[in-house]
């Protein structure tokens, strides 16, 4: 880390907890908080953990930590974020994850869900072809073995594309066997396989997985404990919106969540989604598990970071305080 960065980073501490649940840079949000709570707040406070375990991904706060992932870490941590979130963790060489899976538990810091299997071009698990098979119960053997370097409890998974000539209910059949024969590999493991369901308005169309319903109701039949969902937010509200009410329906069945606003899949309080709301029901439903930060930001440099860091601060501060 260079020393302008770690001159903006002491900087930033010191100033995060003096803005800890205070204003926004958002329409209609500066005043949200009374003065009287205002005054509560010292210079001298630390910043406060957030009450959900939001997590978020390498080089968000690169501009304040530096570009060491490690750094990263700490930075967030720092900030009171207590998950970590890398899509990519089981691509990085094992020296380093094995880094990263010291950090987070020095730190005591969730890893989030990393992908396992997510091919947007292929036809894979919606097949009934021993090929497929083959191919999946390699990649389940070594997403365990990643899983147990790195100290993950769940690895993402996207079941491919849908196939034009063979009938939905025949392809949704194989998806569920197949899934069925991953499930049983990983579950002595303690790996939680989380499906995916995609937009497909606007960033995936072909895909066979799209909707929570749909979701539920793979995972229903796969009936394992080793098969969940990963609610994203920021694709269901394209796909079908509805998102608590649908979020309550599938409770049983969901084990992750990936954030992002709509349009523009940026930090919350920046498109339409009350994250507020939503972020009080999952709080409500007593959930411990991690919300994925998977946006990006509004703004660039150190001012997007802060403004982001910011908005959680505001919906977070609605709910029931817990202690570290």
């Amino acid at each position: 880390m260079n020393d302008n960065s770690k001159k903006s980073r002491r900087s930033f501490l010191k100033k995060a907890a003096v803005v800890t649940g205070a204003t926004i840079a958002a329409p209609g949000m500066a005043n949200a908080m009374s003065p009287k709570r205002r005054k509560k707040k010292k210079a001298s406070d630390a910043v406060k953990p957030f009450n959900l375990k939001y997590a978020p991904h390498p080089g968000m706060f690169k501009h304040h930590a530096g570009d060491s992932m490690l750094d990263q870490i700490k930075f967030c941590h720092d900030m009171g974020f207590r998950a970590w979130f890398d899509n990519g963790i089981m691509k990085r060489p094992v020296a380093e994850q094995e880094a990263i899976a010291n950090q987070l538990e020095k730190l005591g810091m969730d890893l989030g869900p990393f992908v396992l299997y997510a091919d947007f071009s292929k036809r894979s698990f919606v097949l009934d072809d021993d090929s497929v098979r083959n191919m999946l119960t390699d990649i389940m053997q070594k997403g365990m073995e990643t899983a147990k370097r790195v100290n993950a409890k769940w690895a993402l998974v996207v079941p491919g594309r849908y196939d034009e000539k063979l009938h939905w209910d025949y392809q949704t059949t194989n998806v569920i066997n197949n899934l069925k024969m991953c499930a049983g590999i990983v579950e002595q493991s303690g790996l939680v396989l989380v499906l995916e369901p995609l937009n497909a308005l606007q960033n995936h169309p072909g895909l066979f997985l799209t909707g929570i319903p749909q979701s539920y109701m793979v995972c229903k039949s796969v009936n394992s404990p080793a098969c969940k969902i990963v609610n994203d937010f920021y694709h269901q509200q394209i796909t079908e919106g509805n998102l608590i009410p649908n979020m309550e329906q599938a409770w049983s069945e969901i084990a992750a969540f990936h954030i992002g606003d709509n349009p523009g899949r940026k930090e919350p309080l920046t498109g339409e989604i009350n994250y507020r709301n939503v972020f009080k029901h999952v709080h409500k439903r007593g959930y411990d598990g991690v919300l994925c930060m998977e946006h990006g930001k509004s703004l660039g440099g150190i001012e997007g970071e802060k403004k982001l860091i910011e908005a959680y601060r505001f919906c977070d501060d609605f709910l029931p305080k817990t202690e570290e």
